[in-house]
This record gives C-alpha cells, structure tokens and sequence, in this order.
C-alpha cells in the first residue's frame, strides 16, 4: 500500500484523496475508454473505503456494469468504477501520482496507433481480458 494521494479536478470543485491499491497504473484500450479519454484510459486502482471525494460529481452509467464519474462544473473526468467495485483514479488528477510506473495493459491489441505504450509490463488482448471478465458485453471495435 502507497502513501494518500489528494487530487482534484481542473476547476478546483472536486477534491479527492486516495490510497493506490498498488503502486502503479493500468491503460484501457478499449472502445469506450477511447471515446471518454480520446485515446487510452489510464488509471490506478483504490478500494472504496480508501476513497473520500468532496465537491460535486455527476456520474454516467457508461455500461450495465460501470459507471465514469466527472465534475459538472469542468467536465473533468474523475474515476470509471464497476458497481460497487474498486475506482480507477486518472492519474493526471494527482500531483504525487506523477511517479507511478504503467504496470498493464488491457484490450492492447486494439491500441491506436498514436497511442502505443512501451515498456516491459503485460499486454492482456480483448479476448483475454473478456474471457476473464464475462460480464464485460464486448468491446465494439
């Protein structure tokens, strides 16, 4: 476990304070998280009870089973979570995150070409990751 990380959005109206629940982030490459992020989606994760947010947040439910969270005022993005389970935390929203390594990758065979990551850390393809995931409906590239 990592030390507290407090963040907030580009507006100032959304603090958060989180402890990683590992000490790195994961990329998502798939579909949905290019359209929210314009590439890939980044993020660390924290357990609910390691989470405390203030400030106003509207939430979508981008999917049956997630939902993305941003601020109404600035439309920053603030966190994408499966019900009930651990949030990923954008980095960028957090200046002690800045450090963090990228320890994974999943739906890396659908990249975009503009945004291929280098490094050692394990690529999970599309067909794996929702082999492991079977509530997940599909990516729709």
């Amino acid at each position: 476990m990592t030390a507290p990380l407090t963040g907030r959005c580009l507006c100032g109206a959304v603090t958060i304070t989180a402890i990683p629940s590992e000490a790195g982030v994961s990329a998502c490459h798939c579909r949905m998280c290019q359209r929210w992020s314009g590439t890939a989606f980044a993020g660390f994760e924290a357990d609910p009870a390691d989470v405390t947010v203030t400030g106003p947040v509207t939430t979508y439910a981008s999917s049956t089973f997630a939902e993305r969270a941003f601020c109404p005022t600035c439309g920053t993005h603030l966190w994408f979570r499966d019900h009930g389970a651990a949030y990923e935390l954008p980095p960028g929203l957090f200046d002690g995150a800045r450090d963090l390594p990228l320890i994974r990758e999943v739906y890396a065979d659908r990249a975009m070409t503009c945004c291929r990551l280098a490094g050692d850390h394990p690529r999970v393809s599309a067909a794996a990751y929702e082999a492991c995931h079977p509530f997940v409906e599909g990516d729709d590239a």
